[in-house]
């Protein structure tokens, strides 16, 4: 059977069954191996500095050192507080001097930051006995060791890859892999604007702000999250496929025999995409307000009596956001549409001219199976991508109109980022903003995974006939 179709149950049996297996060859290799084998155990490099390989015994020996003077001076004073996450609070001396005390939000990151520089250093020591294993081996059998001129140029050559993206996965791991982890851990804290570091601590809640987002009480969060949930989704689904329809039907008309300045269509809808998203959109924001340009002109020619509360009623608000999402949404479209569009055959058309098929026959069984087949991983992107869209909604709206029955600052057109970001910054609510940000994923993780094992050009890439 492919590993890859593996039944998770089996998958988990295999991981157990390596970690065992592991660990007996970690104890037949002390049992076995000789005495320099045996203190490598406990100093690292320090076979291979006996065995002549000195690039390799400097760098485990240093990796050992390095790592006990963190712990010493500082990595363990994080970690057995982490537990509690501090338990003296900034104050005042009787002297009158400040006492700082504890930083929940520093024992924090850097108690995960601790453990998981514990985790790679088992990982590094692990190497180390198995290098010290392996240099074994090859003595026993007669062979040279590598020199440290061939572990040196080893590092340019068969593992240069090791060497090319070591800084890559560092700058990877401490901009995004740490703040995530931390990000999840806060969300079973109490972290707020009443327990702000380093006036005052923060502890762990458990699954009590979870219990809080999903409580449909006064003081709970849930109402508001399913009302933002919905509109997230429903805005979701709208702006990734009326753009999409309306996109291909421009590319389809623009590429119509007869059409005369097809360049010329072009270039104006690509000009759209020149304009920065961020001068746009306030621009078009503006001009929709209550004392903007589109109701100065209505009332001016007598259309309207008063403003249309574009903004401030939220169902016009939201069907407005939509439709000036497609000023910027159908403009990548058409171009994605055109190039596709070139490449069907044409005898596939003139095909079914013959046989009687009228233009939307045409489009609905060669045009649109052809395009849903070659765009399906794209429309799972760019649906993703708007359930997360900040740009749209801040710049359009701002999240609003607020409204009291909602919680949390948020307003009838936010979406779960945008009530995020008003989370952190505006009610400095880190606690509920993290529960949320664990909801974005889960949400936005298993609408992906659903979609796209169900795509037909996932499951079949060579199947479209």
């Amino acid at each position: 059977m492919d590993k890859e179709r593996q039944p998770s149950g089996n998958k988990v049996a295999s991981f157990f069954k390596a970690f065992g297996a592991d660990l007996a060859d970690i104890g037949t290799t002390f049992t076995q191996g000789n005495w320099m084998t045996k203190v490598s155990f406990l100093i690292m490099g320090f076979g291979p500095l006996l065995r002549k390989q000195f690039l390799r015994g400097i760098a485990f020996l240093l990796t050992e050192v390095a790592f006990i003077y963190y712990m010493v001076f500082f990595g363990i004073h994080y970690v057995k507080d982490i537990n509690t996450l501090g338990t003296q609070g900034r104050g005042t001396n009787p002297d009158g001097t400040v006492s700082y005390g504890d930083n929940s939000f520093l024992i924090l990151l850097y108690g995960i930051l601790t453990i998981i520089i514990i985790f790679a250093f088992i990982y590094v020591w692990r190497l180390n006995v198995r290098q010290n294993r392996d240099a074994e081996r090859l003595l026993a059998a007669g062979k040279k060791l590598p020199t440290v001129k061939q572990d040196f140029m080893s590092l340019f050559d068969e593992h240069f890859d090791k060497t090319l993206l070591a800084l890559p996965v560092l700058g990877v791991f401490l901009f995004i892999v740490l703040p995530i982890i931390f990000m999840i851990c806060v969300a079973f804290t109490n972290y707020d604007a009443q327990h702000q570091a380093p006036t005052k601590l923060f502890t762990w809640v458990g699954l009590e702000n979870f219990k809080n987002l999903f409580s449909m009480g006064s003081s709970g969060f849930g109402s508001t999250f399913l009302t933002v949930l919905g509109w997230t989704i429903v805005w979701a689904f709208f702006a990734t496929f009326l753009n999409y329809f309306l996109g291909m039907a421009v590319a389809i008309l623009i590429n119509k025999k007869g059409i005369k300045f097809k360049k010329l269509w072009r270039t104006i809808l690509v000009m759209t995409i020149a304009v920065p998203q961020f001068v746009s959109l306030l621009y078009i924001g503006k001009m929709f307000a209550a004392d903007g340009l589109v109701n100065g002109y209505l009332m001016k020619w007598g259309w309207i009596s008063s403003a249309i509360p574009f903004w401030t009623d939220p169902t016009i608000a939201k069907i407005l956001i939509i439709i000036l999402n497609c000023w910027v949404g159908i403009p990548y479209i058409m171009l994605i549409c055109t190039g596709l569009l070139m490449n069907i055959p044409a005898d596939l058309y003139e095909s079914a001219r013959i046989d009687g098929a009228n233009a939307f026959q045409m489009f609905y069984k060669i045009t649109l199976p052809y395009m849903l087949f070659v765009t399906g991983p794209f429309l799972l992107t760019q649906f993703t991508g708007n359930l997360n869209n900040f740009n749209i909604i801040f710049l359009l709206s701002g999240g609003g109109p607020q409204s009291m029955s909602l919680t949390g600052g948020a307003g009838h057109t936010d979406l779960l980022v945008t009530w995020l970001y008003k989370l952190t910054l505006n009610d400095t609510n880190y606690k509920m903003a993290a529960v949320l940000g664990i909801m974005v994923f889960i949400v936005t993780a298993v609408i992906s995974l659903v979609v796209y094992n169900i795509l037909p050009s996932v499951k079949d890439e060579e199947g479209f006939q």
